[in-house]
């Protein structure tokens, strides 16, 4: 396989990170390809964790040259921060990471506008952004009054971010009655002598047709996914979703590759399910069970802290991931988290008004009504961190993963045990035979 693309199942936060440090090992490039720095993944290398928000997770690997497409939305001083704390754990960055031109610039006007629009948004009607600014960005690339990186080395650049801040100013003070931003402050971070455009200079180039050409010459592709398809601005539980494309198809957008070029999409999985932010959970945990998942599985925000809320698997969404992105192969993660129940349970389907629903709802109204149909597992109660084929999982935990895919219809081909790479149990897959590993 030349290129595949490899994204969250669920609301995000699946351990993507992981399962791409793992896959990178057998292909030359990482492309991020959506999302900014709302975005998180933690990977343990040893005994190292590395927490990366924008720079692809290949970067971990020396071989590896990784790319953020022109579907990211990119904040300079995140961006700066991040290469210099890789620097500081000995991992080299310049001539190994490729920033978009096109990329859409997150600037300081942006997070003040998502604090101020969330503020005003009743309880219960919260996205619960990570006030970040992300999806400010989007709507001003939508409105195409936004800043590409490449706008930045304009001659009329400095001019075009100043009216851009003014305009942003007005919206802040006079609809939001926020405090406005220091215009002159703000150009002179970007743009002054040794500013955030110098210093993402060197890292900037026209990815999509560096891509084109490295994959003419038949170099092999991962593309990262950022949060999960169920927070997909089209096919997600819209509103309270990302302000990108997560799915599969935000891959070829995002990097500017043709849909002829993915091979196989890879989809990642909790073996329950979380989420963050508001909007309707169906198989929502507010429990003794779900506060001990939460602990277990460390389910808080690697971005903002966060604790996540907490579910059972839930099929009936899954499936429509499957669907919407082609997912033929899955990885199961954090499987070692249910270790501690006698008793487990995955919703198969839903119940709404006495009727049962096998399909994903498109309305939220039909969706926060929707009952979990459950079907109840026996646990295995027993540590797998320390297993190292399938075959030794206790039967319950065996059952329970093939349960999994046969709801889905898809192949398992890995199952993650532990944040360790070694903690990481590849199964009998065609997705890995393609792949050649």
């Amino acid at each position: 396989m030349a290129s595949i693309v490899v994204l969250g199942g669920q609301w995000g936060d699946e351990g993507k990170g992981k399962v791409v440090d793992l896959l990178t090992e057998h292909v030359d490039i990482c492309a991020r390809f959506a999302g900014g720095h709302n975005a998180g993944h933690t990977v343990k290398v040893g005994d190292t964790k590395y927490p990366l928000h924008l720079v692809p997770c290949g970067i971990l690997r020396p071989n590896i040259t990784c790319v953020i497409g022109n579907g990211v939305v990119v904040e300079p001083k995140q961006l700066v921060e991040e290469i210099e704390q890789l620097a500081r754990q000995g991992i080299e960055v310049q001539g190994r990471l490729w920033v978009s031109d096109r990329a859409q610039v997150v600037l300081p006007p942006h997070p003040a506008l998502d604090r101020a629009k969330e503020a005003l948004l009743a309880d219960g009607k919260k996205i619960g952004t990570t006030s970040r600014g992300i999806g400010p960005a989007y709507s001003d690339k939508a409105s195409r009054v936004g800043l590409r990186l490449v706008d930045l080395d304009d001659d009329d650049g400095p001019d075009r971010l100043e009216a851009f801040l003014r305009s942003r100013n007005e919206l802040l003070v006079k609809t939001y009655g926020a405090e406005p931003l220091e215009v002159e402050e703000v150009l002179e971070t970007v743009f002054g002598p040794g500013g955030q455009r110098d210093q993402l200079r060197p890292y900037v180039k026209n990815t999509a047709e560096y891509l084109y050409r490295r994959l003419a010459d038949g170099a092999s592709l991962l593309a990262e996914g950022a949060q999960g398809a169920l927070l997909d601005l089209d096919h997600g539980t819209y509103p309270f979703v990302t302000s990108s494309s997560a799915t599969a198809g935000g891959a070829c957008t995002g990097l500017g590759i043709p849909p002829t070029r993915i091979d196989a999409v890879f989809g990642v999985f909790k073996a329950y399910t979380t989420r963050v932010g508001g909007g309707p959970f169906p198989t929502e945990l507010l429990d003794d069970i779900g506060d001990t998942i939460r602990e277990r599985g460390h389910e808080y925000g690697t971005t903002t802290g966060r604790p996540r809320r907490v579910g059972w698997f839930d099929a009936v969404a899954a499936r429509h991931a499957v669907k919407i992105n082609g997912i033929s192969s899955i990885a199961l993660t954090l499987l070692d988290v249910l270790d501690a129940f006698e008793e487990l349970k995955v919703c198969t389907a839903y119940r709404h008004r006495g009727q049962a629903l096998t399909e994903y709802p498109s309305s939220l109204q039909v969706l926060a009504e929707c009952e979990p149909v459950y079907r109840t597992m026996k646990g295995w109660n027993t540590p797998l961190s320390e297993k190292t084929s399938f075959n030794d999982f206790p039967p319950a935990a065996r059952e329970y993963v093939e349960l999994l895919a046969e709801l889905l219809k898809t192949e398992i081909a890995l199952v993650s045990v532990g944040p360790e790479r070694r903690r990481s149990i590849r199964l009998e897959s065609e997705f890995f035979e393609k792949l050649g590993a």
